[in-house]
């Protein structure tokens, strides 16, 4: 089969690769329908992240179950399913608590699993999935789903599930107040995330017209092109006076942080999903000052997608509006550039 591999900084190559087949009793072999490039696959591509050998990548995907271990019952041949970005087992504590990425078996798609078998990474034609009982969510179709709602249905293996996170840490609820740090496909997917939950008033930061466009159909009241103290003024100035109840930050690096930090009013919450890149720290004395909340970290996509799944198929949210160009999969390493410049959202990859 055809897969993505990573060599090295802005190295992406599409090689042919076995195709996987099931290897433990708990497996299932996914033939991949969609799966696309994350903001988060940039730190490698970009060199934040080493790549010490060629690695298999992509952690986002959706398909049809081809094959299945003796052990699987609750999944068969010719169901749709979401992969979530991270393999777990559904038994630990921490997936009993719903944190299911920090489950104790926890294996990410191009790594191993906890046996030590090699897993496929997200962008190829095919996967191997471990734990695929607790792992996949099955889509109630009657048929193949159309291209809209196949979009719909990727977000919710990461961004739109991570978007969602970002708005509960963040305290999001009828009537609150919140600005939203970051215009990538995280942080619009928190802006819908924050109009799903009620918010009354949402202020998307954003310096990019076509982004500031979906943000206001996904919800955006108002939209924020200035930072640093200037985006503060400005934030505080259209909520009259005062800063927003919450702040989602969809970024993770220093700047992103001081931002949504600043942007908080007292007493109010800051939920964090940006893959922090080093120097985003925490000013505590600032937090205990000002009574401020801060949570996030990284989404539990397994415990949010059966919601989402609900919202999304009932036609309630359409986060797939963040995929604003198609790329088959042998392009992927111009799938790679065009995120790195910005000329896309967020790119899907057919296979």
């Amino acid at each position: 089969m055809r897969a993505t591999i990573i060599h090295g900084p802005g190295d992406i190559r599409v090689e042919d690769r076995d195709y996987p087949t099931v290897q433990l009793p708990t497996d299932v072999v996914v033939k991949v329908v969609a799966s696309c490039v994350c903001g988060s696959d940039l730190w490698p591509y970009r060199g934040v992240k080493p790549t010490r050998r060629p690695s298999a990548i992509g952690h986002e995907f959706i398909g049809v179950v081809e094959n299945t271990g003796a052990d699987v019952t609750a999944l068969k041949a010719g169901d749709f399913v979401i992969a979530p970005f991270v393999v777990s087992c559904g038994e630990c504590p921490q997936c009993l608590n719903g944190v299911t990425v920090a489950c104790a078996r926890l294996a990410g798609w191009g790594g191993r699993d906890d046996s030590g078998v090699k897993i496929d990474g997200g962008q190829g034609e095919a996967v191997r999935v471990p734990l695929a009982e607790s792992t996949l969510v099955k889509v109630p179709l009657a048929g193949d789903p159309d291209d809209d709602l196949r979009k719909n249905l990727l977000t919710l293996s990461d961004v739109m599930a991570t978007g969602h996170h970002a708005a509960l840490s963040a305290q999001v609820s009828p009537g609150r107040t919140v600005v939203v740090v970051g215009d990538g496909a995280v942080g619009l997917c928190g802006v819908l995330a924050a109009r799903r939950l009620g918010a009354e008033r949402i202020i998307a930061m954003s310096r990019h017209a076509d982004r500031q466009a979906l943000a206001r159909e996904f919800g955006a009241t108002d939209i924020v092109e200035e930072r640093g103290d200037d985006g503060v003024a400005k934030v505080r100035d259209l909520l009259g006076g005062v800063l927003a109840d919450s702040v989602l930050e969809c970024v993770g690096t220093k700047e992103s942080m001081e931002q949504a930090l600043h942007s908080v009013r007292p007493g109010g919450a800051l939920g964090f999903v940006g893959v922090p890149t080093g120097g985003a720290e925490i000013p505590l004395r600032y937090l205990f000052d000002r009574n401020i909340t801060v949570s996030g970290g990284m989404a539990p996509a397994r415990t949010y997608i059966p919601e989402l799944l609900e919202d999304v198929l009932a036609a309630r949210i359409n986060p797939g509006r963040v995929f604003d160009v198609e790329m088959p999969l042998e392009d992927a390493a111009e799938a790679y550039k065009a995120m790195d410049e910005r000329r896309a959202i967020k790119v899907l990859l057919r296979p």
